[in-house]
């Protein structure tokens, strides 16, 4: 039996990789025992599974006290929350790495931030060891996760799920979407403040958020901006199933998060006709060839990219990631 533990994972980029995973699975009759983060019990997704799944609460004492009492029972192991298992198992152990704040904190983030992910790399290279093989979605976290960890069994094996939009949506001109919700390293509040100082200049374009209700600061600055009159939508939390519609309807994606393991949003974006207006930053080039760029860390450069996404000449991007889901079930097979 394959044991599929995803116990930190919860929502975010991460849950709809696994999501996609266990959809494709359970389609190939492959058998395998989940382990779910219990926050998200009630997620219908997981009632209808043929597989069995297990929700616990995420923590190292849970986790290290299920090892020890299944620890032979598995033919192979993917942990999908970064951490490797608590011990050494004699099953193929791939853990799948998708968190580059373990690489990189943003100096940005405040001083609780930074000790709570200094301590969470503590516990990463305490559990290195009882891993085979690190599984990363693109060369660019390969090479700075084996520069930073000093490791050498590092699989580059990106995946993703297709978006497929139904039916016709009209894309209006001067959209700039942005999907994501709004941890500090997403960078909101630079975009944000650059998007109202490029409509003061320019008096056109509308600004669209996918922030929700967990993110209350965040929230505040787009209800007061809104409130301004500047022409800012918050469409909160949008399902999978209407995610598509959401892309196909916007002239541009526009990405300023200061760092990503993969950047989800994206490849999903250019696979539904949007063209990208991202960070110049590595991850950006590891995953599209962006229509247009900015530094992240200066808004100016964020409303200078704004304005000349204006233009009518603004080339198309390109995804440039290959969907290797079937490598990866192969590989746990």
């Amino acid at each position: 039996m394959i044991l599929i533990d995803a116990l930190y994972i919860n929502g975010g980029g991460g849950k709809v990789l696994l999501d996609n995973l266990v959809s494709e699975l359970e389609s190939r009759d492959v058998e395998v025992l989940i382990l779910i983060d219990k926050r998200i019990e009630n997620n219908p997704f997981y009632a209808g599974l043929k597989n069995r799944v297990i929700f616990m609460e995420a923590g190292l004492r849970n986790r290290k006290e299920f090892y020890k009492a299944n620890e032979s029972k598995f033919n192979a192991v993917l942990c999908f929350g970064n951490l490797p298992p608590s011990r050494r198992l004699s099953a193929k152990v791939y853990t799948y790495f998708h968190q580059p704040l373990y690489l990189k904190i943003p100096e940005n983030f405040s001083l609780k931030n930074k000790f709570l992910y200094n301590l969470k790399v503590f516990i990463l290279r305490r559990l290195m060891k009882n891993t085979d093989f690190w599984l990363v979605q693109s060369d660019l976290i390969k090479s700075q996760f084996q520069k930073k960890y000093k490791v050498s069994n590092v699989k580059v094996l990106p995946f993703y799920p297709p978006l497929k939009n139904e039916g016709e949506t009209m894309r209006i001109e001067n959209t700039y979407l942005y999907v994501s919700n709004a941890t500090p390293h997403k960078n909101h509040k630079y975009l944000i403040d650059a998007f109202c100082q490029f409509f003061d200049q320019k008096q056109t374009g509308t600004l669209i958020l996918t922030v929700s209700e967990d993110y209350p600061e965040t929230m505040q600055l787009i209800d007061q901006k809104i409130a301004q009159g500047y022409p800012i939508e918050n469409i909160g939390f949008v399902n999978r199933d209407q995610l598509a519609k959401v892309y196909a309807g916007a002239e541009f994606l526009i990405f300023p998060s200061l760092t990503e393991s993969f950047g989800l949003g994206l490849v999903e974006a250019i696979d539904l006709g949007c063209k990208v207006i991202a960070a110049d930053l590595p991850y950006t080039y590891a995953v599209c060839e962006p229509s247009l760029t900015f530094n992240p860390h200066q808004v100016q450069s964020i409303v200078d990219a704004l304005s000349l996404s204006l233009q009518k000449d603004v080339k198309p991007s390109v995804n440039k990631v290959p969907n290797q889901i079937d490598e990866l079930i192969a590989l746990l097979q």
